[in-house]
């Protein structure tokens, strides 16, 4: 049975289906649709491009060496800065989201990172390249966790993890789509024109940012949690109204017993369970994101200087396993609901652990370092590590309440841009040294951290409220 409205609802009315345990029982009751694909449409266009800009510049690495004539240590330190501009953005940026609202700091952090491509593209120095991708990652560091914030606290519980996930697959279509445009402006531009073109397509979510300014809705639970019961209602009723029109019946919400709101303080992520969360989130966000960058950040460079590749037929691989990823995060959306969000985690390390050790058994012990060995560890490697970089985001934003959730859920994933700002600084050295097997090493035991982290430590919560598992 629908909600309970009347055509003029009192200010007790309002602030009773308003209230924060209300909003959230309404919510969780609300099945998934057109209100729901609205926001994933303008979330998922943003983390689209965030994950499309975000591997733009490794695909094209090899000719932006040449173009500037660095070594791939260099390179790597340009690749580095970027990921310290991320690290920075997710933890100011983020902590804004919880103070100003999801919408606002998510507009924000799609306008900074469009201006700032436009800025990478036209980049006239390795030193110049290297400010802008640092200052253009203060918006891209924060885009993703705010925008998966957002679209968890709209989700229902027993469909929040497989619609989560599928639409944090945006940010892996990002990736995939990368090397195909790359390929596509190598083909048809002169290298010096082509990498600067690629970097200059990150300037179209400016446009996404006006679309949110008038189409986006604030996160109804935030808006619960300030107070702001009417603005909050007035959604949720909206929700509520498109789900009975498609002939769906709604249960009677059955809300929490009401908290009494508490500001929030940073210190707040350290200490009691919230400390014990935050810990061994901090661990997974840094294991699963320094394999994740580790092999696809340095990959294509992999497959031209030790497997003696041509840079075409190294994009076309790229593609080839950017294909592994989309199919296993849509592998992953049924997991996490079938199976769990816990035992989900631990076959993805666990599958990138043993792909790691097949690279180092391959290339020292056989010393065999074609491009087909590079090609089937990197094949598994994302295999693996693809369920954790799916999962991770919503995982997160399950595991801490309201009044925290955007500030814990940047912070959590600023470890994965501080892994991202360590693996490619170790991993050029070693790319320049030949040292490929240690390569694969370093990566497979990273993952064999994050399995064992989520086995010991980790916390079910499949088909619970936000509400329950924070409380």
């Amino acid at each position: 049975m629908r909600h309970p409205q009347t055509s003029e609802p009192t200010d007790a009315s309002i602030g009773a289906s308003g209230s924060p345990s209300m909003v959230a029982a309404r919510i969780d009751r609300v099945p998934t649709g057109r209100f729901h694909v609205k926001i994933a449409s303008i979330l998922g266009t943003g983390t689209f491009f965030d994950g499309f800009d975000a591997i733009s510049l490794a695909v094209v690495l090899s000719i932006v060496v040449s173009a500037f004539k660095i070594s791939f240590a260099e390179a790597g330190l340009i690749i580095s800065a970027g990921y310290v501009g991320q690290f920075i953005g997710a933890i100011c940026i983020g902590l804004l989201a919880d103070r100003f609202g999801r919408k606002k700091t998510f507009i924000g952090a799609m306008v900074i990172f469009a201006l700032l491509s436009v800025a990478c593209a036209f980049a006239w120095s390795s030193t110049s390249l290297l400010i802008f991708r640092m200052v253009q990652g203060l918006g891209l560091g924060a885009e993703v966790p705010i925008a998966g914030t957002l679209i968890n606290e709209y989700l229902g519980r027993k469909s929040r993890g497989r619609v989560g996930v599928l639409y944090q697959s945006a940010f892996s279509w990002g990736l995939f789509f990368a090397p195909l445009v790359a390929l596509a402006l190598t083909s048809t531009l002169a290298p010096q024109l082509a990498w600067r073109v690629l970097l200059g397509i990150g300037v179209i979510p400016l446009l996404v940012a006006i679309w949110a300014w008038f189409a986006l809705p604030e996160s109804a639970r935030w808006l619960a949690e300030r107070g702001r019961h009417e603005e909050a209602d007035a959604y949720v009723s909206k929700m509520e109204t498109e789900a009975t029109s498609r002939g769906k019946v709604l249960d009677e919400p059955e809300p929490l017993p009401a908290v009494a709101h508490k500001p929030f303080k940073a210190s707040e992520l350290f200490s009691g369970q919230y400390g014990r969360r935050t810990i061994m989130l901090a661990l997974l966000w840094f294991t699963a994101y320094f394999v994740i960058y580790g092999y696809s950040v340095w990959l294509p460079s992999l497959y031209v200087k030790v497997g003696h590749l041509p840079s075409a037929n190294s994009l076309l691989l790229t593609v080839l396993i950017g294909i592994v990823v989309i199919l296993v995060i849509n592998i992953s959306a049924w997991l996490v609901e079938k199976i769990g969000r816990k035992p989900s985690l631990l076959i993805g390390f666990g599958v990138a652990t043993a792909a790691g050790a097949y690279g180092w058994v391959m290339t020292t012990t056989f010393g065999d370092t074609s491009w087909q060995v590079l090609f089937t560890t990197g094949c598994l490697i994302a295999l693996g590590i693809s369920v954790p970089a799916a999962v991770l985001y919503m995982y997160t934003a399950e595991l801490y309440p309201t009044r925290m959730r955007g500030f814990a859920s940047s912070s959590a994933s600023s470890l994965a841009r501080l892994a991202s700002v360590l693996s490619p600084f170790l991993i050029g050295p070693l790319l320049d040294s030949g040292g490929v097997g240690t390569i694969f090493a370093l990566l497979g035991g990273f993952a064999l951290v994050g399995a064992l982290v989520i086995g010991t430590a980790g916390i079910e919560t499949r088909n619970r409220s936000l509400e329950d598992i924070s409380a």
